[in-house]
């Protein structure tokens, strides 16, 4: 495992946490209140780190991966953890697909495939690399996402954690090319096996 990681990862973790516990917005003020105090993701702790990660997602610097895993682990002890790591997946992709050029996201969409998915995959790598600490190949009609170092591989039982990166993979691809089929964790770290993998069906783009 890297001793670093970007700092989105750790960003989309809170970001999450903080959407699944935001109340309705037709509750009552007082009651909103009240959550505050029960609801961890509406702490001020949360809130100041979610400024501070944001602060370091501008400037570029990354932070330790202790930081990550952390994180991960506290939503690991929450009874939705396996929501929240999902919630967090589709965050990071959403965020990272937005970092493409439009121009490039809308050829992507508007070539023939042959020429497509040779410039989605690019980019597919690129953020499984820098933002997943992992590497992407493809092998004949699927995508195959590999991560040796998971963040939030041991962070909560029967492997809900590895949720976040087939979260991510799953909805990269559906911005990327319009559609994606099966994604399966087929390998995984806390099964003793090497490295956590995940396998996803790529779908013609049209």
């Amino acid at each position: 495992m890297s001793s670093t990681v970007d700092p989105l990862l750790p960003l989309v973790l809170l970001e999450a946490v903080r959407s699944v516990d935001m109340p309705d917005e037709d509750l009552e003020a007082e009651f909103v209140e009240e959550l505050r105090t029960k609801r961890f993701g509406l702490s001020d702790t949360v809130l100041a780190q979610i400024r501070r990660y944001n602060d370091a997602v501008k400037r570029g610097q990354r932070l330790p991966v202790d930081e990550a895993v952390g994180i991960a682990k506290l939503i690991g002890r929450r009874p939705d953890a396996e929501a929240v790591f999902r919630e967090a997946g589709r965050g990071l992709a959403r965020l990272t697909y937005a970092r493409i050029p439009v121009v490039t996201r809308n050829l992507v969409r508007a070539l023939p495939t042959m020429l497509a998915r040779p410039m989605a995959l690019r980019h597919v790598r690129h953020i499984g690399t820098r933002f997943l600490g992992g590497t992407v190949r493809r092998v004949g009609a699927t995508i195959l996402l590999d991560v040796p170092g998971a963040v939030t591989r041991d962070a909560a039982p029967r492997q809900a954690g590895c949720a976040f990166y087939e979260s991510v993979l799953r909805e990269l691809m559906q911005l990327l090319v319009g559609g994606v089929g099966a994604v399966e964790h087929v390998r995984c770290a806390s099964r003793g096996e090497k490295t956590c993998e995940w396998r996803a069906e790529w779908r013609s783009i049209r």
